[in-house]
């Protein structure tokens, strides 16, 4: 999966989660070996992105591993407020 294709992925699950999808921001940075997508939501979104225990989290992490092993560099998600 090209990593575009992996900010929308990230995109598109942040918004379906949230309350105020238009606040939903995903920024980019690649690297040598790896790329890594800052999420960035509403401050009453927080919870939701993150949820219990950090499950929704992990489970979106989860998924961005998988779609990024064909690239052949890891893929890491930020949730910064």
């Amino acid at each position: 999966m090209s990593e575009g294709r992996m900010k929308e992925l990230v995109e598109y699950i942040a918004k379906a989660l949230v309350d105020h999808p238009e606040d939903v921001r995903v920024e980019e940075i690649a690297g040598m070996r790896s790329i890594i997508f800052e999420l960035r939501v509403a401050p009453s979104d927080m919870g939701r992105v993150i949820g219990k225990n950090g499950r929704v989290a992990n489970a979106m992490r989860s998924l961005l591993r998988v779609a990024s092993t064909r690239s052949g560099k890891r893929a890491i998600l930020e949730i910064v407020d």
